[in-house]
């Protein structure tokens, strides 16, 4: 079953999804003729079409995982293929004079500023802090370095989770937990 496995992660996403496609149709049209002519003679629950479906999902069982990979392949050649920080540059530049306001706003509404904020010259203070903030970040978001560090970052993650797939280590976890909506420290 090994090499069936190893077979199966050689193949290209449109061959595996293609195959796919082609046992589970192949399998279901069968099952629903074999279904009808034993109903016809005047069966009530085909034993043919519980074990056609029996077949189905071993066969979705076994391409399961190679189809996964296949599709996180794909989905990690689209994520590096991006310039994700470039997007969130533009949004800073599209939002700088809001991002500006916002900045300023939460500075003067934070209870260590009482004092301080009382100074002369304080809005022109937070107002340039803001705008040298900004406009360094802006211009790190647009070095290709930062690109190249998402670019790594998501490769890295996204093999990490193919590997988890290959060894099935996520099937040990058990199924997930609800999300607590109020963190302990805030309660």
């Amino acid at each position: 079953m090994g090499g069936l496995s190893d077979w199966l992660e050689g193949l290209s996403t449109l061959q595996v999804l293609l195959l796919v496609l082609a046992v589970v149709f192949g399998t279901s049209v069968a099952a629903a003729l074999l279904g009808a002519v034993l109903v016809r003679m005047g069966m009530h629950r085909p034993k043919v079409v519980e074990r056609a479906s029996g077949l189905s999902e071993k066969a979705l069982t076994l391409v399961k995982r190679p189809l996964t990979i296949v599709v996180l392949d794909e989905v990690a050649a689209v994520l590096q293929a991006g310039h994700y920080t470039r997007n969130i540059s533009d949004a800073l530049k599209e939002n700088h004079d809001e991002l500006k306001a916002l900045v300023a706003e939460k500075v003067k509404q934070d209870p260590s500023v009482r004092l301080i904020g009382r100074l002369p010259g304080y809005d022109t203070i937070v107002s340039q802090v803001s705008e040298t903030t900004l406009r360094v970040l802006i211009e790190m978001l647009d070095d290709p370095r930062t690109d190249e560090l998402i670019s790594d970052l998501l490769r890295n993650n996204i093999e990490q989770i193919k590997e988890a797939v290959r060894e099935r280590a996520h099937e040990e976890v058990g199924p997930p937990r609800p999300a607590d909506p109020i963190p302990p420290r805030l309660r």
